[in-house]
């Protein structure tokens, strides 16, 4: 009966192989190649920030993401001191059963160059924030894009969040659909690095229906999943306004914010690849997406109709 022992082994070992969601190596490879001197800190209107398009642009042809009138690139502008600054969101989708949408986002341009080209380092890499952002993005969409989803999904790398919003200013001023067709907003900006295992939902305070879903997979989580950040009145410790779900939210749509807390290394020169927590970012993506999944096979269709917490 020895036969049957090699079938067995393979049988029980693809339920393994079938539950692996995020390709690791995938992922490290987005992280570093953005964040590597190439890209010149990503600031908006730079040519570093262009060669981040090129390469972003590239990876969702790879995972086949759905252009809006053929295109991923929508230009905008926006004042920077006294300067007209062109900056420009990517953008598509993977089609759902449903037309309504979620919006899964994150920003991919950072702070550029410093001047004084004599310094050790003068490129502002961005690898936590938000190259992290942008890979997460990537991985959720390429699972999803395997697993065709419930709702309508739209992936949606913004420009010149650190310029003030800008890009999710721009997205929510003309969306590729109606705001009323929009459901929710996943945004994710900073969850590669931290020492304490943490990794921060903001949302659940304003929407506190949300919080199930953030419940049910905290609950068997690797990563410690804390809803928090989000209580008005608590200054900057209330994350709500300090990324791009905050343009959804004056839209009233509903978000989840996914990020870590600030660390040494934020707005630094020292934010780099080589500085990140690899296995908290890969296990933070991880939860993420799972909470994606679990937003996209239980929420109710309808617009959300619980009480928006101001």
């Amino acid at each position: 009966m020895k036969w049957l022992y090699f079938p067995f082994c393979l049988l029980t070992a693809l339920p393994a192989i079938a539950q692996t969601k995020v390709d690791s190596s995938l992922l490290m490879k987005d992280v570093r190649t953005l964040s590597s001197d190439k890209f010149e800190g990503r600031k908006a209107g730079t040519r570093g920030s262009r060669l981040a398009q090129f390469y972003i642009i590239d990876r969702f042809k790879q995972i086949d993401i759905t252009p809006y009138h053929d295109t991923y690139e929508y230009p905008f502008y926006f004042q920077e001191g006294e300067k007209k600054v062109m900056g420009t969101n990517l953008y598509g989708y993977i089609p759902g059963k449903l037309s309504t949408v979620m919006v899964i986002s994150a920003h991919y341009d950072h702070l550029g160059m410093k001047s004084d080209p004599a310094a050790q380092d003068t490129v502002y890499n961005g690898a936590d924030d938000n190259a992290s952002g942008i890979g997460g993005l990537l991985a959720i969409a390429a699972y999803f894009k395997k697993h065709p989803p419930r709702y309508t999904l739209v992936f949606a790398a913004f420009d010149g969040e650190e310029e003030g919003l800008q890009g999710a200013k721009a997205f929510v001023a003309q969306p590729p659909v109606p705001l009323t067709q929009i459901r929710q907003n996943i945004n994710m900006d900073m969850i590669a690095h931290n020492d304490k295992n943490e990794l921060y939902v903001c949302g659940t305070t304003q929407y506190p229906d949300l919080k199930k879903y953030i419940d049910d997979i905290a609950a068997g989580s690797s990563v410690q999943l804390i809803a928090g950040h989000d209580k008005p009145g608590t200054g900057m410790d209330d994350w709500t306004g300090q990324s791009d779900q905050y343009e959804f939210f004056k839209q009233k749509i509903p978000f989840l914010y996914f990020g870590v807390e600030d660390h040494p290394d934020y707005h630094r020169l020292t934010d780099e690849y080589t500085r990140i927590n690899y296995s908290f970012y890969y296990r933070a993506v991880q939860t993420i997406l799972d909470v994606v999944k679990k937003m996209d096979s239980d929420m109710p269709e309808n617009k959300y109709s619980g009480a928006r917490k101001m």
